[in-house]
């Protein structure tokens, strides 16, 4: 099991994490991703979901057109992990690539 970050270093995770922010209620962080359009917003997810994949680590999200909304939090470890962070990078680097930082 992974283990938690503490407030301290979730605030810290999220200094380097653009477009990202804790989310308000619960120990998760999120973002919203708005592309140019559906096909772009879908390619993202895409892309995010082998990688989640691949991790074994899946987030929460909603796509409405062309605008993915994700929340991430480890369940096992009731909140924000390593794994979270990591991902949120790999979601950023796959969101630039259409144009989006």
């Amino acid at each position: 099991m992974v283990e938690r970050l503490s407030a301290e270093a979730r605030k810290s995770a999220l200094k380097g994490l653009s477009g990202w922010a804790e989310t308000p209620g619960r120990e998760a962080i999120a973002r919203i991703f708005v592309f140019k359009d559906f096909n772009e917003a879908f390619g993202f997810m895409s892309r995010a979901a082998l990688v989640a994949e691949k991790n074994d680590h899946h987030p929460e999200w909603r796509n409405v057109y062309k605008t993915v909304e994700v929340v991430l939090a480890t369940h096992d470890a009731s909140g924000v992990t390593a794994r979270d962070i990591e991902l949120a990078k790999a979601m950023n680097a796959i969101a630039s690539q259409f144009g989006v930082t």
